[in-house]
């Protein structure tokens, strides 16, 4: 197609199809991934790009390094590899978020700077949910910030971004000096301490809270809201003079009379987990307790137990990672039907503490050891999710509660930690990303960190077909000459003016080409327009240059680059999300440029 600066036909098909993607992403009308397909076709329909073309985002570098990527995030976040990261935040942040996100983003930003920036997310993914769920926090609160960061870590190096990588050739193409790997540090460094210190000062004004649909509410959440569960555990000591020594639960009253239900009993040595009715208490022993905070203060005034706080023995009960409630269904040939809780000895056989049951569409709660159980009868049982699991297992019991926790595989840590490290190390050897990281993916499945049928499953087929179906755009716009067109026309309206306006359209030109175009192909068709302007307006060429490679990392109004749509589906995000955190960013992120840019650097 021919290439001008007139609009052809072809320009005008493409800048109509653009217009109406932003518009679509922006107004959130329609699924992210639908709107992709959309373009696509459209492009393919028009005949602006053939069938191969419109399809060959199906076979980019990007798309199948990203499916690479989410292999091996499960594979990681299977060995509880990051579990360690994770305590470690939570012991130095406490329960505040903004120490949170800043200790969680500075080592991803700092890594993002010599390693692919989808690595470092993916290698810390897995903590940083661990961290939602034991704080109880959202994890879109978390989330996000960590994906800026890695994005803005790619601006600490030469080697921190695809456009920066490829900067060096292109100068030396014009014949120019390139650059050496940290001349571009200090502009990285002040965007990531920057965009760090914009999440910890306003993240609770522009990050997303719950959506009224309850997208933000865990499974877990959702049952005790809905149930009006206790969740409050509270350890206590059995002094050596209380009236509860000697004692079984059933003869203390807990159940009937305070309505509670003990989760766990130790000597300070071993725990057992929903204690069987027989147990006796006995002095120094240590309980976890279950209920309302007037009834438990209650039972404990009575009983003249001492409080306790912060028993790490008891730690995995109040971790929603290991611990919580499930929905139990009776079905028609369970061994219970027929029993009670008291003759089938639930506690004894599988560890977990019934707290409420439904029949015939009463609830009952306290004391329902004698209730025979029917078919269909529902258990709503407390206990650790590797108990809960074996009920699972078993014909006498359906879980509905998905089990969203999996069992950890830490023996399976040291292949899964070389796995990711060779796959990055590929990659910095010059291997195509996309080989690096899928070779690396199925090393986990070759050394069975995970099954294939877990690798399919990892794949987050919305993100596939987002990146799939805007890569032809891009595509588009360069074949049809779109770009250059665009590029030329906004360089000769600044033409002539003082050179700050001439920065500051290059950065915005390169902010606005990072969103449709890969930030390569960007660089590409900007990088020889940029470095002629700056000869024409008396400036450098390759700081100009340089700047439009770091500004083309400035792409978070929309989840179109790579990070930002790995990230959406874990963090339940929306377009309108990314638009409200993501404009702030983007002026922050243009200001600072545009600033040591036009004072260090030109």
């Amino acid at each position: 197609m021919p290439k001008g600066v007139f609009m052809d036909s072809a320009n005008i098909i493409v800048l109509m199809i653009l217009a109406a993607t932003v518009v679509l992403l922006v107004l959130d009308l329609l699924r992210i991934d639908v709107v992709a397909i959309l373009c696509l076709l459209a492009l393919a329909w028009t005949g602006i790009l053939a069938p191969q073309e419109a399809l060959s985002g199906f076979s980019s570098n990007a798309v199948v390094a990203m499916m690479g990527v989410m292999i091996m995030g499960r594979g990681v976040a299977r060995t509880g590899l990051m579990d360690g990261f994770s305590r470690a935040v939570l012991r130095v942040a406490g329960e505040k978020r903004s120490k949170i996100v800043a200790l969680v983003s500075v080592p991803v930003g700092l890594m993002s700077g010599f390693i692919q920036n989808i690595g470092a997310v993916v290698l810390f993914l897995p903590g940083v949910l661990d961290i939602a769920r034991r704080r109880k926090l959202a994890a879109s609160g978390l989330i996000m910030p960590i994906g800026f960061a890695a994005i803005l870590g790619g601006t600490l190096s030469m080697v921190g971004s695809g456009p920066l990588i490829l900067m060096n050739d292109l100068l030396r193409g014009a014949e120019l000096e390139p650059f050496g790997l940290l001349s571009v540090t200090p502009v990285g460094l002040v965007l990531l301490t920057v965009g760090i210190g914009y999440f910890m000062l306003f993240g609770r004004f522009v990050l997303p809270a719950a959506h009224p649909e309850g997208q933000g509410l865990s499974e877990q959440e959702k049952l005790i809201e809905a149930l009006r569960l206790p969740h409050h555990i509270r350890h206590y000591r059995i002094p050596a003079n209380s009236p509860l020594q000697g004692k079984t639960p059933e003869q203390s009253g807990v159940w009937g009379d305070y309505r509670l239900n003990v989760l766990g009993l130790s000597d300070d040595k071993h725990i057992e987990y929903a204690p069987w009715r027989e147990t006796r208490f006995a002095g120094g022993q240590l309980l976890a307790l279950l209920g309302d905070d007037a009834d438990v203060e209650r039972f404990a005034t009575d009983y003249g137990l001492l409080r306790q706080e912060h028993l790490a023995l008891f730690a995995r009960l109040g971790d929603p990672g290991q611990a919580g409630f499930a929905e139990v269904v009776i079905p028609p040939r369970s061994a219970m039907v027929g029993q009670s809780i008291r003759t089938f000895s639930l506690r004894k056989r599988y560890a977990v503490e019934p707290v409420m049951v439904f029949s015939k569409g009463e609830g009952l709660r306290g004391d329902f050891s004698d209730h025979q159980v029917l078919i269909g009868d529902t258990f709503i049982v407390y206990g650790l999710w590797e108990k809960i699991a074996e009920l699972k297992e078993t014909p006498d019991f359906v879980v509905v509660t998905p089990l969203t926790t999996e069992k950890k595989a830490p023996a399976k840590a040291l292949p899964a930690a070389a796995c990711f490290v060779a796959a990055i190390a590929l990659a910095f050897s010059g291997a195509p990303i996309s080989v690096a990281f899928l070779t690396g993916a199925l090393a986990m499945v070759l050394l069975r960190v995970l099954s294939m049928q877990e690798a399919y499953q990892a794949i987050d087929w919305k993100v596939v077909f987002l990146l799939a179906g805007l890569i032809p755009l891009g595509l588009a716009m360069q074949k049809t000459g779109t770009a250059d067109l665009l590029a030329g026309k906004l360089m000769a309206l600044v033409q002539g003016a003082h050179p700050i306006f001439l920065v500051l359209s290059v950065a915005v030109l390169s902010t606005a080409f990072s969103l449709f175009i890969s930030n390569v192909g960007a660089i590409v068709v900007l990088a020889p327009l940029v470095m002629s302007m700056a000869s024409l307006g008396g400036l450098d060429p390759r700081a100009l240059a340089l700047m439009a490679a770091v500004c083309t990392a400035n792409s978070f109004i929309l989840p179109t680059h790579q990070v930002n749509a790995m990230l959406i589906s874990a963090g339940g995000y929306r377009n309108s999300d990314y638009l409200k955190a993501g404009s702030g960013m983007t002026l922050i992120f243009l200001l600072v440029v545009v600033t040591v840019f036009y004072v260090f650097y030109l």
